[in-house]
């Protein structure tokens, strides 16, 4: 999960892209102008940042020389414009934007892109870090462990000891915390699916999810609810 910052002055692209990524399990927060975003940015540093060039106040190329003049272009910045020039997008380039998507966007270039951005962005931290420190914090292994039991101690008392059901055992701390949150979520559905049978209405009421985006997550997460279900019946 990454913390996304998407600026764009039209407010249909803002809550598409919000529910897209929303969809991937990122947190999302959007600014309307540069001035939502130089805030944004000051309150707290983004893991990413889709940035519009066209906006009423001050345009993303300024913003994103302004960002890079103060040392806070820290973060991935991916450029969006439907009426950028070729130049437009390679002075955004050479200023420190590291894509370039015109719109309208592509789901799979959009999502692509911003695999490559908190990939290339994760990399960069690890290269900073040094070697004693952990790649998962100890609140996060705190976390994970609260999460684990707790789905263990809300599991039916029929089901508790059935390791077919919820493998945690299956779970390490050594995985990266990306691997590891998707080991949990591919085992948290799994359950789900057998508790109900397979019936992806009822999965979807009881992990709080549209059916279309069930799909898309357990798609995403390689489980396929028809052998999901008869696995563990």
């Amino acid at each position: 999960m990454a913390n996304i910052l998407v600026v764009d002055d039209e407010m249909g692209i803002r809550e598409l892209l919000s529910e897209i990524l929303s969809d991937e399990g990122h947190v999302v927060q959007t600014a309307e102008n540069a001035q939502q975003a130089r805030e944004a940015r000051a309150a707290e540093t983004p893991d990413l940042v889709l940035l519009d060039i066209w906006m009423p106040d001050t345009d993303g190329v300024t913003l994103l020389k302004e960002w890079q003049r103060d040392g806070n272009l820290t973060m991935p910045v991916i450029i969006m414009s439907g009426h950028a020039t070729i130049d437009t997008a390679v002075e955004a380039t050479r200023i420190g934007a590291m894509n370039f998507l015109e719109k309208p966007i592509a789901l799979q270039k959009l999502l692509q892109a911003v695999q490559q951005g908190l990939a290339r962005n994760q990399e960069k931290s690890r290269m900073v870090a040094t070697p004693i420190m952990p790649s998962v914090s100890v609140t996060e292994v705190r976390t994970t462990s609260t999460v684990i039991n707790n789905v263990q101690m809300q599991a039916p008392a029929s089901t508790t000891g059935n390791t077919s059901l919820i493998n945690t055992s299956l779970l390490s701390f050594d995985l990266p915390l990306r691997e590891a949150r998707d080991m949990f979520e591919r085992i948290y559905f799994e359950h789900h699916l057998a508790q109900e049978g397979g019936s992806m209405t009822r999965v979807a009421e009881k992990t709080g999810l549209e059916r279309t985006h069930l799909y898309r997550k357990l798609k995403q997460l390689g489980v396929e609810p028809v052998k999901a279900s008869k696995k563990n019946s």
